[in-house]
């Protein structure tokens, strides 16, 4: 195993080594990434920052966080899916976020989606949980954590046909990672099995 695959920390713990490798990076690795997810609200904000995510560092999505909350309403779907053109243009000029109007856009049209699929009797946990693999990961090492599976390629086909944007196979594996759809932390991390349990203890939409 590369001695980057896993770190041992300062408080002894060893974790994924992205996860040791600043402190916002640690405290997402151990409190947020591979948590079993099914709240909508968090489900669509996090499925929105990785879609901005795309072509970028996660830690700038990390530490922008605060401001895309307070520029897309804390991710509000109903308040989101109201924007407009002004509401665009305003994001547009908005320095604490990814000025890029096509993801912009994209979450405009995607928080526009989510409510159809609310209208049509369906929830969003219930279209990522269907897509949970039948098999554990247990990864060893990161050359073990593909960027795509087969899971996450119908994940993204399924999301396109309801109508999101930005939610490509490779966007759509990692927020299955981040929403503990699977559960990605290498073998021996701390973090592994209390992910686990979670999911044990998890209800499936």
């Amino acid at each position: 195993m590369s001695e980057t695959d896993l770190v041992t920390g300062e408080d002894g713990h060893d974790r994924c080594g992205w996860g040791a490798s600043s402190e916002d990076y640690a405290h997402y690795h151990d409190t947020e990434w591979g948590r079993a997810t099914i709240d909508e609200r968090t489900l669509f904000e996090k499925m929105c920052l990785e879609g901005f995510q795309s072509g970028l560092s996660w830690i700038t999505i990390l530490r922008k966080r605060p401001a895309f909350r307070e520029a897309f309403c804390n991710f509000d779907a109903k308040q989101v899916a109201e924007f407009d053109e002004p509401e665009v243009l305003e994001l547009l000029t908005n320095a604490g976020i990814i000025r890029h109007r096509g993801k912009i856009e994209a979450t405009v049209n995607n928080a526009r989606a989510l409510l159809d699929l609310h209208e049509s009797g369906r929830t969003l946990a219930q279209v990522i949980w269907a897509h949970e693999p039948n098999v554990e990961h247990r990864p060893e090492t990161f050359a073990d954590v593909s960027a795509t599976t087969d899971e996450s390629v119908a994940l993204a086909k399924e999301l396109k046909r309801l109508g999101f944007r930005f939610v490509g196979p490779t966007t759509a594996y990692a927020a299955m990672q981040a929403m503990g759809i699977v559960n990605d932390h290498l073998v021996g991390c701390w973090m592994r099995d209390e992910c686990a349990a979670e999911r044990e203890r998890t209800k499936r939409p």
